[in-house]
């Protein structure tokens, strides 16, 4: 009876080894897929930067040097910026309205959210195109109410505002599951122990709701940084971003080191962008934040 109790202990104690190994071997084409397609081709980028035509780190001294990639760099972190901000402060009440409405109501808004995604990014881009070149609607719009020549095509800010719309479900959605899981039975305590309802959304549903917020934000500002057809079709090269940027010298220039270091350069930034997110957005820090607050 003892060998048999211990033969079932040890099978037990094998039973998590083998399913590991299971998810091991499934986890496999996975994985080759991405060291193939994915992590070869980027290391190959970042390595070539390194040593074409000679070893050293010339390219990225020639990018802090040469004045153009730096204003680029920053001109594309402050478009990435705005758009964030743009959507955070649309997104947030729309998020909000369909925790609070009905279940059709919220069927149709989420529907509003998930449409784009039914539509091509090419033609969502070639519509923003009609409306923003010369003699289209949104300058004829301007000169209605009396500012004549807005044309917002080939600037920076029509770019921007063509952005926040097609980012705009990437914020929606990760606010919306943030705020979809928060009691809203924590308001009305706030509300019954005298808080006014502003500031109980304020010092209660806000801090609650920051994982939504900053993995939105994070979304939506690391997918701008690299963002490439609005920016081409939308742009001009006399503003252009980084992506145009490196496309510019890859295709045309056939500069692929140097290429590489911009790609390299953007990579290392989207690593920075995450490592401090991951930072500040622990699953304690609305919580601990709502405790400090009360």
């Amino acid at each position: 009876m003892t060998a048999a109790f211990t033969s079932a202990t040890a099978d037990k104690a094998a039973r998590p080894s083998r399913r590991r190994t299971l998810a091991g071997w499934f986890l496999l084409p996975a994985t080759a897929v991405l060291v193939v397609f994915f992590f070869y081709p980027l290391a190959a980028i970042v390595w070539q930067s390194f040593t074409q035509p000679s070893y050293g780190v010339g390219h990225y001294l020639a990018l802090l040097n040469d004045g153009v990639s730096t204003t680029v760099l920053l001109r594309t972190l402050r478009t990435a910026l705005v758009v964030s901000t743009c959507t955070l402060f649309i997104a947030y009440p729309f998020a909000y309205a369909m925790t609070k409405v009905a279940p059709r109501a919220r069927g149709v808004l989420m529907l509003l959210v998930l449409l784009p995604f039914w539509t091509s990014v090419m033609a969502r881009n070639y519509a923003w195109y009609l409306l923003e070149q010369r003699d289209g609607v949104i300058e004829r719009l301007f000169s209605a109410i009396g500012f004549d020549g807005v044309v917002l095509l080939g600037t920076v800010t029509g770019v921007t505002v063509a952005m926040v719309q097609v980012m705009l479900p990437f914020m929606v959605l990760p606010l919306y599951s943030s705020m979809s899981s928060i009691d809203r039975r924590l308001l009305d305590a706030a509300v019954s122990l005298g808080a006014s309802p502003y500031r109980a959304l304020r010092t209660v549903y806000l801090p609650l709701s920051l994982p939504g917020v900053v993995s939105g934000c994070s979304l939506v500002f690391i997918m701008t940084l690299g963002f490439f057809v609005t920016p081409a079709l939308l742009g001009s090269p006399q503003e252009s971003l980084i992506s145009q940027v490196i496309q510019t010298r890859v295709s045309s220039l056939l500069d692929f080191p140097g290429g590489g270091a911009l790609g390299t350069v953007l990579l290392v930034v989207t690593l920075v962008l995450l490592f401090a997110v991951s930072r500040i957005s622990r699953p304690t820090a609305g919580l601990s934040k709502v405790v400090d607050g009360a």
